[in-house]
């Protein structure tokens, strides 16, 4: 998800993704500890993505 996307998004909606992306976020940590997954570096992609979703959300709280 680009930054532009993310800064298009209402707090509910940052909200609502970032659940959806945590959840994912451990079903492909867990998948992975399990057997490797074809491409790891989703994870990293993931995980920055959350970030910048927490970020945005910090923003547009304050």
């Amino acid at each position: 998800m680009k930054k532009a996307d993310i800064k298009n998004l209402s707090a509910g909606d940052i909200q609502n993704k970032l659940a959806e992306l945590k959840v994912d976020f451990n079903k492909l940590k867990l998948s992975h500890s399990i057997s490797p997954i074809e491409n790891p570096i989703q994870i990293k992609d993931l995980r920055r993505t959350i970030a910048r979703l927490e970020t945005e959300l910090t923003n547009k709280q304050q």
